[in-house]
């Protein structure tokens, strides 16, 4: 009798704990919904999304199998290994972490390649405002003064001005062709030099010497970008030491002592510890990694 109630308060727990998970998920479920989209086909959009805004052009079949390479693939590969020298539950994890890794990691590597882009456009403002205001100086109108960026200067600049001429050749005005250079690469400098050529093709006024002070700030603003640059450079070097250290070390103790590392990889304490390390020490890295960067 004891052990039949003992089993319906077990089952009224397991009961509640369902209902409470359901009712939650069922209160959430377009927030949850929407997170795996995020998380699987999402990733795939907003990989897709950012390659085109960088005007390389991806087929999104191949992107699909890239993703699937990098995370289910890889993981697999390193989990065979591990099984075919009979370690088939470290590799079972190790190879759950190269899976999750492979999954995360395109995102970062897209807009680490997405952001040197919008610096490499940042640091070519100062040449190509030059060029716009000796062109409009020399008469000539504001697409013919655009088009001298795009026969003169190199990529990105020269692509993102030439989808300008581009769009306001097919009908797209002027100003909004500008507003989309905005959302294509946002920065404070070119949402400066936006909002100056709207303005002024509103009301009226002398482009060339609002894009000379424009050139103005934006040589300053790099002048001190590139010095804070130069003072983060020594504290990025420390972070990546003190973020290679444990695997120094480890390497140290592997060489002088194999036996002893090997329970790091052969026992479940020492998987336990080992995914524990790996773990810590990312964080870590990422937590240095949001100090030392100093936003201008």
């Amino acid at each position: 009798m004891e052990t039949f109630v003992k089993m319906l308060g077990d089952v009224g727990i397991i009961g509640l704990t369902g209902l409470m998970v359901f009712l939650f998920s069922f209160k959430h479920s377009h927030a949850i919904f929407d997170w795996i989209e995020r998380q699987t086909l999402g990733t795939r959009t907003y990989i897709m999304e950012k390659l085109e805004l960088m005007f390389i052009e991806v087929k999104p079949e191949h992107v699909t199998y890239f993703l699937l390479f990098i995370s289910i693939g890889l993981g697999s590969i390193v989990f065979l290994l591990f099984g075919v020298v009979g370690k088939w539950v470290l590799g079972f994890f190790l190879g759950m972490m190269v899976s999750f890794a492979g999954f995360k990691i395109p995102k970062p590597f897209i807009d680490n390649m997405y952001e040197r882009r919008i610096n490499a456009y940042g640091l070519q403002m100062v040449d190509a405002l030059q060029l716009l205001s000796n062109g409009i100086r020399a008469g000539l109108s504001m697409p013919q003064a655009i088009g001298m960026i795009v026969d003169e200067m190199p990529a990105p600049i020269s692509q993102e001005f030439n989808m300008i001429l581009q769009q306001n050749k097919i009908g797209v005005p002027l100003e909004e062709c500008l507003d989309n250079l905005a959302q294509r690469v946002p920065t404070q400098d070119n949402d400066m030099f936006v909002a100056s050529v709207n303005i002024l093709r509103e009301t009226g006024g002398n482009l060339a010497e609002v894009f000379d002070t424009i050139v103005h700030v934006i040589r300053e603003r790099v002048r001190l970008r590139q010095k804070i640059e130069t003072y983060v450079a020594q504290g990025m070097f420390q972070g990546a030491t003190i973020f290679c250290m444990p695997f120094a070390i480890g390497m140290i103790y592997y060489v002088s002592d194999p036996d002893s590392m090997m329970l790091m990889f052969t026992t479940p304490v020492g998987w336990a510890f080992t995914i524990g390390a790996l773990i810590l020490d990312i964080i870590g890295g990422i937590i240095i990694l949001k100090i030392v960067k100093i936003e201008v």
